[in-house]
C-alpha cells in the first residue's frame, strides 16, 4: 500500500567570555564531495573547536564551499548564506542560487557566495541519534487529540532523546547549537581572510544570521534574513506558533478550492474550511486501510501549505479522502523520511539552543489551550517533543538579540507563511529595533526571496545585496 507520511518541515555570550581569535587556517580548495560537483563549485574543509569555552581543546571539522564572484572587478566580498533547518546541507547553495533559483547576476558579480554544512550536520563531523523512519518521521509533533495524545507522544520522545544521548557521537551534543555555528562562521570569515561578512539565510538561518550579527556586529556587512522564526528561533515559543501559521495560510488554499468545482470540496472558503474538520474528524473515527489518520491528514496538509505549487496535489488527495478512491502518487513533499542525521541534527540545534519545559503536564495544558486557540492545528504545534527529555542542559543562555550594532539587517518576510509566522517576523525586527528594516510581502508560503512572483520584494531585496540601501522605513509589497 502507498504510504501517507508527513515530512520534516524544511529555529549571549558577553565579550568577556568570547575566546580570542586563533591564527588564521589557509584554506585548501578543491573538488567538493560526491553528489555536490557543480561548474566552479569548490569546497574545503575548517578545523573549528568544538567548545568555544575550550578554543585549545578537541576540534571537529566544517565543510566549506565556494561559488567565486562572476565578476572579480564588481567583487565586494563573500556572502555566507544558510538553507535553514536547522539541519540544512548547504555545500551545494551556492550553485543552486545560481541555477536553480536564479540568483541576479549582478548579486553574483558582487560576492564569493559561501555555502556551509553546520557542524553536526552531512560533511561536517555529523551527529547521530539512531533513528529509524518509523520512530521520528516529523519534526513537528502528531495532533493531539487528548491528554492520553500527549502522554503515548511523550513516551515516544523519551525514547528519541535517551537514544541522541547515547549514541556514538553524544560528546558532541551539548555542543551542536546555534551560538556555536555562528562562530564558526566566524571562524570561516577569518579563514577567507575578510574583515567582515555578508549573509543570507533562511528560515532558521535568519536566526543564525541574528545571532552571528549580534555577537559579531561590527564584522558584519549586509545581513539578509528572509522568513524569519523570532529573536529566540526554534524554542517552545516558537514551536507553537505553528497552529498561528497553519490558520494564516488556510485561506490561500480554501480560495484555491473553491474557484475549482471540480474538486468537490465546497464553492466557498467557509465550505472548504467546514470540509477540513470534517475530514479530520471522519479519519480520527475511522483511518484509512493505507494508515491515513486524522493525524497524518492534518499533518500532510501543513506540510503542503509550504508552496502554492503543492495546492493541486493537496486538493486531489482531500478528494480522495473524500469519496474513498484511491490516493494520488506522492509528490516531492511526500518523499522518502528524511536521514538521521538530518533530524538528529536539528533536534541537537533546537533542544540546546533554549531551555524547554519538562513537565509533561505543560505540555497538556498547552494542547488543550492551543485546541481552542487555533483548532486548525494548534494541538499539534503545542505538543511535546524530544526537548522535554534532553539529556543534556544548555551549556550557556541563549544569544539576546537587540539593537546594538550598524543599521545593516533586512527582514523579507510573506504575510501568509505557515512556517515562520509573521507574528515571529514582527518580534525579530522590534528586537533588532534602529538595526532593521523589513519588507512585508502580500504572499502566502514559506519564502519569499526568489520564491515569490513580487517584483517590489524582489527588487528591494536584491538592491540592498549589490548597493547596502534599503528601504528608509518598513515597507509593504
Amino acid at each position: 500500500m502507498r504510504k501517507f507520511v508527513p515530512v520534516v518541515f524544511t529555529a549571549a555570550l558577553t565579550a568577556s567570555l568570547l575566546p580570542a581569535a586563533a591564527a588564521a587556517e589557509t584554506l585548501q580548495w578543491g573538488q567538493c564531495p560526491q553528489g555536490i560537483v557543480r561548474a566552479g563549485l569548490e569546497c574545503a574543509t575548517l578545523d573549528v573547536p568544538l567548545d568555544y569555552r575550550n578554543p585549545g581543546g578537541r576540534e571537529i571539522e566544517i565543510a566549506i564551499s565556494r561559488l567565486s564572484s562572476a565578476d572579480p572587478a564588481k567583487r565586494r566580498g563573500v556572502l555566507l548564506t544558510n538553507t535553514g533547518g536547522p539541519g540544512g546541507e548547504g555545500l551545494a547553495y551556492p550553485a543552486v542560487l545560481r541555477d536553480n533559483l536564479k540568483l541576479p547576476r549582478e548579486v553574483l558579480d558582487t560576492y564569493d557566495i559561501i555555502g556551509m554544512d553546520p557542524r553536526g550536520v552531512a560533511h561536517s563531523t555529523p551527529v547521530t541519534c539512531d533513528l529509524t523512519p518509523e520512530q521520528w518521521i516529523t519534526n513537528i509533533p502528531l495532533y493531539a487529540r487528548d491528554s492520553a495524545d500527549v502522554s503515548e507522544q511523550a513516551e515516544q520522545a523519551k525514547v528519541v532523546a535517551e537514544q541522541c544521548g547515547k549514541s556514538a557521537t553524544a560528546s558532541l551534543l551539548p555542543h551542536i547549537t546555534t551560538a556555536n555555528t555562528a562562530r564558526d562562521l566566524d571562524r570561516v570569515r577569518e579563514a577567507l581572510g575578510e574583515t567582515t561578512v555578508s549573509f543570507f539565510g533562511r528560515s532558521y538561518g535568519t536566526y543564525l544570521g541574528s545571532v552571528y550579527t549580534t555577537l559579531f556586529p561590527h564584522r558584519s556587512d549586509r545581513f539578509l534574513l528572509d522568513s524569519a522564526t523570532g529573536p529566540g528561533g526554534w524554542d517552545a515559543e516558537f514551536s507553537r506558533k505553528f497552529g498561528e501559521g497553519f490558520e494564516d495560510r488556510f485561506p490561500d488554499f480554501a480560495r484555491f478550492v473553491a474557484e475549482r468545482p471540480e474538486y468537490g470540496l465546497g464553492d466557498t472558503p467557509a465550505k472548504v474550511t467546514a470540509k477540513y474538520f470534517d475530514l479530520a474528524a471522519r479519519l480520527d473515527a475511522t483511518p484509512r486501510p493505507e494508515g491515513v489518520n486524522g493525524q497524518l491528514f492534518r499533518q500532510v496538509t501543513f506540510a503542503r501549505f509550504y508552496f502554492d505549487e503543492e495546492f493541486p496535489w493537496l486538493a486531489a488527495a482531500w478528494q480522495a479522502l473524500d469519496t474513498g478512491k484511491p490516493l494520488p502518487e506522492a509528490g516531492a513533499a511526500l518523499a522518502p523520511a528524511p536521514s538521521d542525521n538530518y533530524l538528529a541534527s536539528q533536534l541537537h540545534v533546537i533542544c540546546n539552543d533554549s531551555d524547554w519545559p519538562e513537565a509533561i503536564g505543560t505540555y497538556q495544558r498547552n494542547v488543550a489551550i492551543d485546541r481552542i486557540r487555533h483548532p486548525m492545528f494548534g494541538a499539534a504545534a503545542a505538543s511535546i517533543t524530544p526537548c522535554a527529555f534532553w539529556p543534556s542542559e544548555p551549556v550557556e543562555p541563549p544569544v539576546r538579540i537587540t539593537g546594538r550594532g550598524p543599521s545593516n539587517v533586512l527582514i523579507v518576510q510573506n504575510q501568509r507563511d505557515p512556517a515562520t509566522p509573521l507574528a515571529g517576523a514582527r518580534k525579530l525586527r522590534a528586537a533588532f529595533g534602529h538595526r532593521a528594516r523589513m519588507i512585508t510581502a502580500d504572499e502566502g508560503g514559506h519564502l519569499t526571496y526568489l520564491f515569490k512572483d513580487n517584483p517590489c520584494a524582489t527588487e528591494l531585496t536584491t538592491a540592498f545585496l549589490v548597493t547596502g540601501e534599503r528601504p528608509r522605513h518598513d515597507t509593504a509589497c
